[in-house]
């Protein structure tokens, strides 16, 4: 398997939590990617474990693991500026990360909103829907009225689309997950925007005919956090007995988890036609193969629970993440 590159959209194919993070990591760090856009906003945390630190991201994409990639916000995406700044020290990319002039700002009033009004369908309470709302209004305030980030204004689109034209390498980071969609999502326990491959390009400014490739993401389980349905879920003790009881980056809560559903995953690739895979956390399912970098390694079990994968979903599986680190990654393409 080989991914034609240079432009791959990263997508999640359940309700986030699938670590997109840890592929687009491992991604921009295996194929040396040029540069790196960051979709969404800070209500989705991305947990990268690099060099023995762990990073729960929200601002800053998941690619700065690799020194010579550049970073991005994209102009669909909202910006806590606060965050953003914060995020950028701990990872030290000052000079290699610019936003959007017209991305969207998270004031505090749009905070305090989420969290008087959001807890009906259990949002992260972060501000993100007020802000949207604002954005669909006309009435927000925009990355470049914000003195903190003139540093860092940039026409992201043109950014990416010149990196492109020169056949440069790029990865657009999605975050959440396809059933979070305010379009295709588990309507009102949903997010914000929408979350799909599709969306995922437009939130850059990448037209649909420079896309290479879409890396759909899946858990070898299914894991959501606050309200909506979960087909299949387990009560909370056995989740613990199984070693799939999480909590979210973002806000700490629990996660509430599932066996694998084939249906949704069905429906996910109909709604982001990926060409290629990734199914991560296989070491929580199978133990044994914990930092295993071989396909043929693996127990036959876990062997077996990938070709099913592949011939339900009539899609190969690329990627498959065998522990925390960015590294634990089986990769089929080689």
């Amino acid at each position: 398997m080989v991914f034609s590159m240079p432009c791959i959209v990263v997508v999640g194919g359940f309700f986030g939590d699938e670590g997109k993070g840890k592929i687009v990591a491992y991604l921009a760090l295996r194929d040396e990617v040029d540069a790196c856009a960051r979709t969404g906003s800070v209500n989705a945390g991305h947990t990268v474990v690099w060099r023995g630190v762990k990073y729960g991201l929200r601002m800053v994409p998941s690619a700065f693991v690799y020194e010579n990639c550049r970073l991005y916000i994209a102009p669909g995406a909202n910006v806590n500026v606060d965050v953003f700044l914060k995020e950028v020290d701990e990872t030290n990319v000052k000079g290699r990360i610019w936003v959007d002039k017209y991305s969207s700002i998270i004031e505090a009033k749009h905070v305090e909103l989420d969290q008087a009004t959001g807890g009906r369908i259990g949002t992260t309470g972060q501000g993100v829907g007020p802000a949207i709302a604002d954005r669909v209004r006309r009435v927000a305030k925009l990355a470049e009225d914000v003195e903190e980030l003139k540093e860092y204004l940039a026409d992201v689109p043109l950014e990416l689309n010149k990196l492109l034209d020169r056949k440069g390498k790029v990865i657009l980071e999605g975050t959440q997950g396809t059933f979070l969609s305010l379009i295709h999502g588990t309507y009102p326990y949903v997010t914000s925007r929408d979350t799909i491959a599709s969306a995922i390009c437009s939130e850059a400014g990448i037209g649909p005919k420079k896309i290479d490739d879409v890396l759909l993401v899946f858990k070898a389980y299914v894991t959501r956090v606050g309200k909506g349905p979960l087909e299949g879920e387990i009560d909370r003790e056995e989740a613990l007995r199984r070693g799939w009881l999480e909590k979210a980056t973002v806000t700490g809560r629990e996660r509430r988890a599932a066996p694998f559903n084939f249906n949704l995953a069905s429906k996910a690739v109909m709604l982001n036609t990926p060409t290629q895979l990734a199914i991560t956390k296989l070491d929580v399912l199978y133990p044994e193969c914990a930092g295993v970098r071989s396909f043929g390694e693996l127990p036959l079990e876990a062997k077996q629970f990938i070709r099913e994968i592949e011939e339900k979903l009539k899609v190969p599986v690329a990627l498959i993440g065998t522990g925390p680190n960015v590294e634990d990654v089986i990769d089929r393409r080689l």
